[in-house]
């Protein structure tokens, strides 16, 4: 099952949100497959940003930061389909389009999760289903994942 994950998972892997969350956060990414992991390019644009305003780092280190992430998974494109899916789940379910182009770009990906604390849990759309990765119980796809890694 492919996987994608959103801005606040990778900024909690980077210790924006302390030490206790990027220690858990850091465990969750290294529970799953690795070869099943994508990162959204719009999510990869959004952690520069929140590495450097929340996480305080230079330029050069939240550059070196996205480096890095992009070297471990894959990076979806943001193309024209993903760019009219943002637009559709914007106007049909209220999305903002940024958080559209996260979702829409899974979707292309062919993934089936989408691990994020923003945005609405089980929420479905095109076959992926949203997922808050750090809520108790974890939803049964996430859970039934991790399961088989184990």
């Amino acid at each position: 099952m492919r996987v994608a994950l959103d801005t606040n998972v990778l900024a909690y892997a980077q210790g924006v949100n302390g030490e206790a969350m990027k220690k858990i956060t850091l465990g969750l990414v290294g529970a799953l497959p690795a070869s099943g992991v994508v990162l959204p390019a719009q999510v990869i644009a959004e952690l520069f940003q929140v590495l450097i305003r929340k996480g305080q780092l230079t330029s050069a280190q939240a550059r070196a930061a996205i480096l890095n992430w992009c070297n471990v998974f894959p990076v979806a494109e943001t193309s024209l389909p993903v760019l009219l899916g943002a637009a559709e789940l914007a106007v049909s379910h209220r999305f903002s389009f940024w958080d559209g182009m996260v979702l829409a770009s899974a979707s292309e990906a062919g993934c089936r999760l989408l691990l994020s604390e923003d945005l609405q849990p089980g929420f479905i759309w095109n076959s992926v289903t949203v997922a808050n990765p750090f809520a108790t119980p974890k939803h049964p796809l996430l859970q039934n994942l991790l399961s088989s890694q184990s």
